[in-house]
């Protein structure tokens, strides 16, 4: 059963609240966005509990220190690339090995780290939700197949987890 998390708009850290407000508005808009489907995706998924936000590498960073379920999720914009966002993944979890293989041309991905996102990109929400829901419960079943940590991934999370929300 899926534990129902109030999931707010309002950044509870005057740190993280900081690093978003130093981004130019528009990025700052999409990264809220960003912010948004990792906190919605947290509640709606089985074992993932309450998400801390806080920084990480001076990152906006989400983590599951209660269940330590996951893996975490950074976002953030880089001055020297303007136009492009991101949202980062540990790189020795294997999760955007896993991203490519499910969704070879939905993203576009930095390595085996992060999936990078233009300005002016449509974002597909329930692939992205997807892989957001397989990071939060990385620990969950890291030890499976690819295949298999999917499988899993879909049966831990809410169908309001498909919903189609643009950014």
């Amino acid at each position: 059963m899926v534990k129902a998390y109030r999931v707010s708009k309002k950044i509870n850290k005057p740190e993280v609240a900081a690093i978003f407000k130093s981004y130019p508005q528009k990025i700052r808009k999409k990264l809220m966005f960003l912010r948004q489907l990792i906190l919605e995706t947290a509640a709606s998924t089985e074992g993932v509990g309450e998400i801390e936000e806080t920084l990480k590498w001076g990152e906006p960073s989400y983590l599951t220190p209660k269940t330590k379920s996951g893996s975490t999720i950074r976002i953030d914009w880089k001055k020297s690339q303007e136009d492009q966002y991101a949202m980062y993944f540990k790189c020795t979890a294997n999760l955007v090995v896993a991203f490519k293989e499910r969704y070879p041309t939905e993203f576009r991905f930095g390595g085996n780290r992060s999936i990078i996102f233009n300005i002016d990109d449509e974002i597909p929400v329930k692939e992205l939700k997807s892989c957001i829901a397989l990071a939060l419960t990385y620990h969950l079943n890291k030890k499976l197949e690819p295949a298999d940590r999917w499988e899993m991934m879909e049966k831990s999370h809410h169908p309001a987890l498909n919903g189609t929300v643009r950014s």
